[in-house]
């Protein structure tokens, strides 16, 4: 392949992107890059809200699942020696941190913090990859 048909492949994948954006997310369109409360329909606040009352519900229930987590990513990742000695203290702050920010999130579910919604922090749950 030569140079000009990388740049025209490169041209078309940019614009198709573009054009894929602005059908699905009007908001692309726009220029409007952050969703607020007061750009946003009633139906999306209570789906944003409903969503971290959930997360956070979900993540005080199973905060405990990250003392056996971080168990065994340290062991998987540094070995048996780091798995058997650090796992356990990661895993033990790793619960609190998850189980802590659970509570909050469920406490503060109608305010829209930090960003619109967003979780506190990442993954938003005990399953997912980080």
């Amino acid at each position: 392949m030569d140079l000009r048909t990388v740049k025209y492949m490169v041209g078309v994948v940019a614009l198709s992107g573009g054009l894929l954006c602005t059908s699905v997310n009007p908001a692309c369109a726009t220029g409007d890059k952050f969703q607020t409360v007061e750009n946003s329909s009633p139906q999306q606040v209570v789906e944003a809200m409903s969503g971290k009352i959930l997360r956070g519900v979900t993540n005080v229930a199973t905060g405990w699942v990250e003392f056996p987590l971080q168990i065994y990513l340290t062991y998987k990742n540094e070995g048996p020696a780091k798995g058997l000695t650090i796992g356990p203290l990661k895993g033990i702050g790793m619960t609190l941190v998850r189980t802590v920010t659970g509570a909050a999130e469920t406490a503060t579910f109608f305010l829209a913090y930090p960003g619109f919604y967003d979780p506190y922090f990442e993954p938003e749950y005990v399953w997912e990859e980080e």
